[in-house]
């Protein structure tokens, strides 16, 4: 049986959704064929727009920038975690992991997990930025069981403000998380589990906003190997960088 190719990846376009606050996206023809004779487009984006991986120095300059983390990071045999159904602005606990985690010590070293809230149906609608997210204790189990690079079709792996950090429901939920991790300085609660992940140590790696991951959760169900590749742009000392995101099933 021939494997299939699964594209996770959300289409680059000018004025897509971005994490609040981030670079607005832009495509432009710079040359075309009628006045330069070829066609080129310029391209305005933030290392972290669309389908896009983080590396540990998004969150801490003393961390691996993307260019020091090995290629290994960006693929590998993947556990799909199943957390569909869940409200908006859930807590993802160890407990809701289990399974997973059960599969990833099964899996062995190098997989990748990958979290399916079933957000990305939620696309470009105010629906998206209120995806759950993992409590800091849900990361630590993550990488006490090895997992080195973890993705997400949602907008974070932790809460996104809505429309800002005076939002109500986000204010409940990092109240929650302080309340059951303390992370220490007053500003890192809305970054915990980016902190616990990428902080792994040789450093971690997270995609995120990638699409639908039904097709990856059946083939896990029927049995047949997953594997993801997460590959990102070139970028010298870089926080991140957008992804061609790709599973391959069977």
């Amino acid at each position: 049986m021939a494997a299939t190719l699964v594209d996770l990846t959300h289409q680059v376009t000018t004025a897509m959704p971005v994490y609040p606050g981030d670079p607005a996206v832009l495509l432009e023809p710079a040359l075309t064929t009628a006045t330069a004779g070829v066609n080129v487009l310029a391209l305005h984006l933030g290392s972290q727009s669309g389908t896009h991986v983080d590396a540990p120095y998004h969150v801490d300059v003393t961390w691996p920038t993307l260019d020091g983390l090995p290629l290994e990071r960006f693929t590998g045999p993947a556990v799909v975690a199943d957390l569909r159904g869940l409200e908006p602005r859930s807590a993802v606990t160890p407990g809701l992991l289990a399974a997973a985690l059960e599969r990833v010590a099964d899996s062995g070293e190098g997989t990748v997990l990958l979290l399916a809230t079933g957000w990305a149906r939620h696309w470009g609608t105010d629906a998206y930025l209120a995806h759950p997210a993992l409590t800091p204790a849900a990361a630590e189990a993550i990488v006490a069981a090895g997992v080195r690079t973890v993705g997400v079709d949602a907008l974070s792996v932790d809460p996104t403000p809505d429309p800002g950090p005076g939002d109500p429901a986000v204010a409940a939920l990092l109240a929650d998380l302080t309340d059951e991790h303390d992370h220490g300085a007053a500003d890192e609660p809305t970054l915990a589990a980016h902190r616990v992940l990428l902080g792994a140590p040789g450093g971690g790696v997270i995609a995120e906003n990638l699409t639908d991951l039904r097709p990856l959760l059946a083939a896990q169900e029927a049995g047949l190997p997953v594997e993801v590749s997460l590959f990102p742009l070139r970028l010298v000392a870089a926080d991140g960088a957008p992804v061609r995101a790709v599973a391959r099933l069977g």
